[in-house]
């Protein structure tokens, strides 16, 4: 969204919070209802009118960036309906992902086979959802918090479960890029929690050293997946093994 579209739907926002009208705003400005609505329609403001809007509303310009950048919080979950509408379309779930790592208009042409009229559709989307801003010239601004995550057991985590989890561990784990431990070990609720916290931490380090990586060109920069997952579980393959309970 521009920044003059945001500032008018801050201004709209404002009106509504304080109850003022169309009608009243007109009546301040000595113009007609139809033209105080066709400006709002527009955003074709003059500076003077804008400023005697904000007078009739005891706020000045610097008071409705602040409310502007307020009501552009960057979001940090999805919906479940915002995550279904992803997990259900391949292509945008890619650019969805890809966009999420810094990806470029330019980059995204480069790297898939989409045309530029499929891929804008798809970035736009993605503006409708909050994940971007899709600027002029095909620019992409993140509006996702730094510790953005899709929703836990959510249709994201669910796809991934469902149709690439076979594939991401169909291999060897031997290659120089890649690593797989596993660790067994008895412990109790409370440690359990503690690990769960550290591995949060983790993914946020894990995170900083990526962000790093974000000013290099896309070709120096390459697909990578980490998987973290801890259970209070047992193999079925031990379980009638295992003594009951009486």
């Amino acid at each position: 969204m521009a920044q003059s579209a945001m500032l008018v739907a801050a201004l709209k926002q404002q009106l509504k919070a304080q109850s003022k009208t169309y009608a009243e705003v007109a009546k301040y400005l000595d113009l007609s209802e139809a033209s105080v609505k066709r400006l709002f329609a527009s955003g074709q403001f003059t500076l003077e009118r804008l400023d005697k809007i904000l007078e009739m509303l005891g706020m000045d310009i610097a008071d409705l960036v602040a409310a502007a950048q307020k009501d552009r919080r960057q979001t940090e979950r999805l919906t479940v309906e915002q995550e279904e509408q992803i997990a259900a379309d391949l292509e945008l779930l890619l650019v969805a992902v890809s966009v999420i790592n810094g990806f470029t208009f330019a980059d995204l042409l480069q790297q898939y086979r989409l045309d530029q009229h499929r891929l804008i559709q798809k970035l736009a989307q993605l503006d409708r959802l909050k994940m971007i801003d899709l600027l002029p010239g095909n620019r992409i601004k993140l509006r996702i918090a730094p510790n953005f995550r899709w929703l836990a057991n959510g249709p994201i985590q669910r796809f991934f479960l469902e149709k690439v989890e076979r594939d991401f561990f169909n291999s060897q784990f031997d290659r120089e890029t890649e690593k797989l431990l596993v660790f067994n070990a008895l412990c109790s609720a409370s440690t359990n929690r503690e690990i769960q916290a550290r591995m949060e931490l983790f993914i946020q380090d894990i995170t900083d050293l990526v962000n790093k990586d974000r000013v290099l060109p896309i070709q120096e920069r390459h697909g990578n997946t980490l998987v973290l997952a801890l259970r209070q579980w047992q193999s079925a393959l031990f379980r009638n093994y295992v003594r009951r309970e009486t």
